[in-house]
């Protein structure tokens, strides 16, 4: 019996290490745009408003964590959703651009998400 105990414990070891980091939720403005492990979504930021030309949406969160640690979760998450990456900041998804702006203050990290058109 122990030596199966022994076996569950290391096999969910195993798969927990090698899981992608989970998603502290979604921003509220955007459904599915998944909020980065340590940050927290600013209470009252999100604009979200649909145009002619599309959706335009704006949020932040923040969090005592590293911008690139923000960056490598997105690069890793985002195109399981549907979003192609151009640059560490910027991606695409159909007929709408995804920009990150991440900026560092002191210990911690602000970013900016903003949907727009193409």
């Amino acid at each position: 019996m122990a030596r199966i105990r022994h076996f569950v414990t290391a096999f969910a070891l195993v798969l927990l290490a090698a899981a992608p980091a989970w998603a502290e939720g979604f921003l509220s403005a955007y459904e599915d745009l998944p909020v980065a492990p340590g940050l927290t979504e600013v209470a009252g930021s999100g604009v979200s408003f649909d145009s002619p030309g599309g959706r335009i949406v704006e949020a932040f969160a923040q969090g005592q964590v590293k911008a690139a640690e923000v960056l490598k979760f997105y690069a890793a998450t985002l195109p399981q959703l549907g979003w192609t990456r151009e640059t560490d900041t910027l991606y695409r998804r159909e007929a709408e651009v995804l920009r990150l702006d991440p900026v560092t203050q002191g210990k911690g990290v602000t970013v900016r998400f903003a949907v727009s058109p193409e």
